[in-house]
């Protein structure tokens, strides 16, 4: 891994005043964050639940007047959306449900132990209960080694796990990647940004949000056990979600739920106030 990735989210200093501000809308809220999703640990070395299930386990809700927007975090310094060097919105192809393998004129691959993330975008003013069909998410995450494509030394022709996908009547998108690696400073996650339309999305205006997805401890332990997570393990020993510089000031509302086993794959879902 490069070091550009150990300089991922550029510390404290690039982050800070994105903690400041999450912290100051908590305050004014004068209320605590109401957990959407939580880590479901005791399954997460079981067989994985079915796309039809999954699906209407995450939009089955009820309406929750004191439902409040997923927090707002910063893209890092990879996110390929034009904000920093290389725009991977406007490229043809881009919009995909499997996002394992390049598009275009690149051919790589990501390998890893399967991972299937699936978002639910919902309307945070009317209580979470109404799904925001016709938006659109861009979502994108690091390789197994800790590189991010476009950006790390090795991948930069490269386009891998980076796609986007149009929300449907249920306000879901399920993006078909591999499990991301833990590298140096961070604890492991998965940006995103929601898109008020997918037109917004493959212009690359302005988004409605940015934010990470973190996910639990206990699978990633079985995970990084695998070949070719090595790395992984020390640095995963090394942090905590309580140090971390993005989660360390709350990650409930970010925390998804996995379900699966390194033999079938992983599923990750979130709820997704906007």
């Amino acid at each position: 891994m490069s070091e550009e990735i150990h300089d991922h989210d550029r510390g404290l200093s690039f982050d800070l005043p994105t903690l400041r501000r999450r912290k100051m809308i908590r305050l004014l809220a004068g209320a605590s964050l109401v957990p959407l999703v939580g880590c479901s640990g005791e399954d997460s070395d079981t067989a994985s639940s079915s796309s039809s299930s999954s699906s209407s386990s995450s939009s089955s809700g009820t309406s929750d007047a004191s439902c409040e927007t997923i927090p707002g975090e910063t893209a890092g310094p990879y996110p390929g959306d034009g904000s920093n060097g290389v725009n991977v919105l406007k490229e043809s192809g881009v919009v995909r449900k499997d996002i394992t393998s390049s598009f275009g004129s690149a051919s790589g691959k990501a390998e890893g132990v399967a991972l299937t993330v699936t978002l639910t975008v919902v309307d945070a003013a009317s209580g979470c209960g109404t799904p925001k069909e016709g938006a659109s998410v861009y979502l994108w995450h690091c390789d197994r080694d800790g590189n991010y494509s476009l950006y790390s030394e090795g991948v930069t022709e490269e386009n891998y796990l980076r796609g986007v996908q149009e929300t449907d009547a249920k306000g879901q998108v399920t993006f078909t990647s591999i499990f991301p690696a833990c590298y140096s400073g961070r604890w492991p996650h998965i940006h995103f940004e929601v898109y008020g339309s997918l037109e917004d999305a493959t212009n690359a205006t302005s988004n409605t949000s940015t934010s990470q997805l973190a996910l639990p401890e206990k699978v990633c332990d079985i995970v990084y056990a695998t070949d070719g997570y090595e790395s992984s393990v020390q640095n995963l020993s090394q942090l905590s979600l309580d140090t971390d510089n993005i989660f360390s000031d709350g990650y409930d509302q970010q925390m998804a739920t996995v379900e699966g086993s390194v033999e079938k794959g992983y599923t990750a879902t979130l709820t997704v106030p906007v």
